[in-house]
């Protein structure tokens, strides 16, 4: 038996199955892993707050911001006064700027990424504020000891001159600023350096043991802290270097640094 079919009816049937492909694929897509994976990663919207140190610009921050965006990272690169001012007025300064620019980007979570004192300035205004969407915390270099440069060179002018009121406050002893903080109660892993610039040479000769050429490995270390790595970089360009990129996204993601072996 056969069928004869116009080609008005043919066209018909033909639109008919385009159409009903297009739903199922339509729903498919929907439904799919892959689309409902996407809906979370989207609300999952973690900030991360790049703090600078002393004497230094958030430009030195770039290279880490560029990274921690293409990881999916809403970024804050706060550029702050490091020379102008007091420690505590720091802290609110920056922090709070970097607050603000998170939740303008309705952030869900808040991370920072530290350089030297800019991890003072982050435990500083933990010390005294509660933040509820905290999240993780990764310092490069800082002087959690506080500096046996500043305890050498703060009363020399030039020192005065370099690094300002703030400079003043990172000693070693009872009136620095470190410590009088106490132990982190928040994930914090910590990045040191153990090698230091030609021009950090001399430097490097009044602080004893391992050291990045201003900060020695056991003064980067602070009660509380939930991981600890040394690599091999020295104080001005360790938030640069590829290997200590990739062990910060490996803490802000897991807690902890991806230790070799």
């Amino acid at each position: 038996m056969y069928y004869i079919f116009s080609s008005s009816a043919l066209f018909a049937m033909w639109m008919s199955r385009v159409y009903l492909t297009a739903i199922l694929l339509s729903t498919t897509l929907f439904f799919s892993p892959s689309a409902i994976s996407d809906e979370v990663v989207a609300k999952d919207r973690q900030c991360v707050i790049l703090l600078h140190g002393l004497a230094r610009t958030s430009h030195s921050m770039d290279k880490m911001e560029q990274a921690l965006l293409g990881a999916g990272y809403l970024t804050a690169n706060i550029d702050y006064p490091s020379r102008t001012m007091k420690i505590q007025d720091l802290a609110s300064l920056a922090v709070n700027e970097g607050l603000a620019s998170c939740k303008s980007q309705s952030s869900s979570q808040i991370n920072f990424v530290t350089h030297s004192m800019g991890g003072i300035l982050v435990r500083y205004f933990l010390a005294k504020n509660t933040l509820s969407q905290l999240g993780r915390v990764v310092m490069l270099a800082p002087p959690n000891k506080g500096s046996l440069v500043t305890d050498r060179f703060r009363n020399e002018q030039w020192y005065k001159w370099l690094t300002g009121p703030a400079g003043q406050q990172l000693g070693t002893g009872k009136d620095g600023i470190p410590g009088l903080l106490g132990a982190v109660d928040y994930p914090t892993g910590i990045i040191a350096g153990d090698k230091h610039s030609p021009i950090d040479n001399w430097l490097a000769e009044i602080i004893p043991g391992e050291d990045d050429g201003k900060v020695s490995v056991e003064h980067a270390k602070v009660e509380g802290m939930s991981d600890f790595i040394v690599l091999p970089y020295d104080h001005i360009s360790i938030m640069k270097k590829d290997a200590v990129i990739r062990q910060t996204l490996y803490f802000l993601k897991h807690g902890n640094f991806n230790h070799p072996g």
